[in-house]
């Protein structure tokens, strides 16, 4: 067999493993191993490969940034911030109709501007909003979905541990990936409030009303949230301004964070030792995965899989958007079924030779940066599409009282306004690019 059809044949193993319920990083690193061990002949050379390619890829300066940010996460919970920016919002929004929800998704998003992740956000939200909306007559259904949704506003609103990887993938700017999303994921925000808005009034009796906050109240609750909006400035303002670079700007906001969670009160020394151990945990994790899918794109870049399926593109005539929506639709039914970090490290070095040759009317770096937030975008879908969608099952384990068929109809209106968002931004690139000029 060539290594050709050795590269082919290791998605159909790849795909048994996963269905298997492997764990995607070793599904990947067994595909990659077993390829270049049975394409080169050789047993030897995957185990010397194995020491260099995990010293050149866990030793990579890039790479640091995700503890950092995986840490900032862990003292912003601390800190009490998911909570004071969701009695900041509540008290703005929450008398109007469908105003708890609206305030629980403006907290998913301010606190995914300090968190970046969805998994954390969601559960992190989850457990100060939920009671809330139950408590003023939320249907359990549609408090679950807004929450999943809510959720995935921590991966879109930089800073984004996915746009990290893709960055590296692709040899991208970190920073101008980070600027780019932050419009579309400002969009998902207000498109997810629209859903509400229109949800509450074709359902009325899933959402109940609470009585209006006095003014006084409203700013001593939004003068609450100071920390974050300072850490966020400080953080997202020094990267884009050029003060420090992202991995010193995540080693700045986790240095933040954790005086924040100190000065209230939260953050004693056995906490700060859980917070590093579940950093440690995590990063450990992705950084296997990582690991998995360098060996496995090694052994694909090695098979010519990528560049043959980019030339076969080239040479039937596709239209250029005709590819990117197949690719898209790809994503949206796998994003189903995997998580978005596998996925981005799976596919995005067989995709993204492909979209790179067709012509956009882009530069290649507004090419790779407009396809990179169109992907991190369709693959969060994923986390809330049923009925594997990550996001769903961490919310509803919360309230066991909620049957998950009620969230998955309600959620529905929401992956609505997220296939609406990508229509948008594929019509109108300008949209995901005009910050970079």
């Amino acid at each position: 067999m060539s290594l050709l059809e050795l590269g082919y044949a290791s998605f159909g193993a790849l795909l048994v493993m996963i269905f298997l319920r492997a764990p995607i990083g070793l599904a990947m690193l067994l595909c990659g191993i077993g390829g270049l061990w049975l394409g080169m002949g050789d047993s030897n050379m995957f185990m010397a490969r194995l020491k260099s390619e995990a010293y050149s890829t866990f030793s990579s300066y890039s790479l640091s940034i995700i503890p950092m940010f995986l840490l900032m996460g862990q003292f912003a919970t601390l800190s009490g911030m998911s909570r004071a920016l969701f009695k900041a919002a509540e008290a703005w929004l929450g008398h109007r109709r469908g105003g708890v929800a609206m305030a629980a998704i403006g907290a998913c998003a301010g606190f995914g501007a300090i968190c970046g992740s969805s998994l954390a956000t969601a559960a992190t939200m989850g457990r100060v909003a939920l009671p809330e909306l139950r408590r003023y007559g939320y249907s359990g259904g549609f408090a679950t979905a807004t929450l999943a949704a809510g959720g995935t506003l921590g991966i879109l609103i930089p800073p984004s541990v996915i746009l990290v990887i893709y960055a590296i993938l692709t040899e991208q700017n970190i920073a101008k990936l980070f600027l780019a999303a932050l419009v579309p994921g400002l969009l998902a925000a207000v498109g997810y409030v629209a859903v509400i808005s229109i949800y509450v009034r074709v359902h009325p009796d899933a959402a109940g009303q609470r009585e209006a906050v006095p003014m006084p109240e409203r700013w001593r609750a939004l003068a609450a949230v100071w920390p974050a909006l300072v850490i966020f400035l400080l953080v997202v303002g020094g990267i884009y301004g050029g003060v420090f670079t992202p991995t010193e700007g995540a080693a700045v906001g986790a240095a933040l964070t954790a005086i924040a969670a100190l000065l209230s009160g939260n953050l004693s020394w056995p906490v700060f030792l859980q917070s590093l151990r579940a950093t440690a945990i995590t990063t450990g994790m992705i950084f296997f995965i990582v690991l998995g899918a360098g060996f496995y794109n090694g052994f694909l870049a090695l098979s010519q899989v990528p560049q043959q399926l980019s030339g076969f593109v080239v040479e039937q005539g596709f239209a250029p958007y005709t590819v990117l929506m197949v690719i898209l639709l790809f994503y949206l039914v796998f994003g189903c079924l995997m998580d978005s970090l596998s996925m981005i490290l799976l596919t995005v070095p067989i995709f993204f030779p492909v979209i790179s040759v067709l012509d956009f009317g882009m530069t290649p770096e507004q090419l790779a940066i407009w396809f990179g937030i169109l992907v991190l975008i369709v693959v969060e879908v994923g986390l809330i599409t049923p009925p594997v969608g990550m996001n769903l099952f961490v919310i509803n384990g919360m309230d066991r009282q909620t049957p998950i068929v009620q969230t998955y109809r309600a959620v529905l209106w929401f992956i609505g306004s997220d296939i609406l968002r990508v229509i948008i931004l594929v019509a109108f690139p300008s949209i995901t690019l005009f910050l970079l000029r």
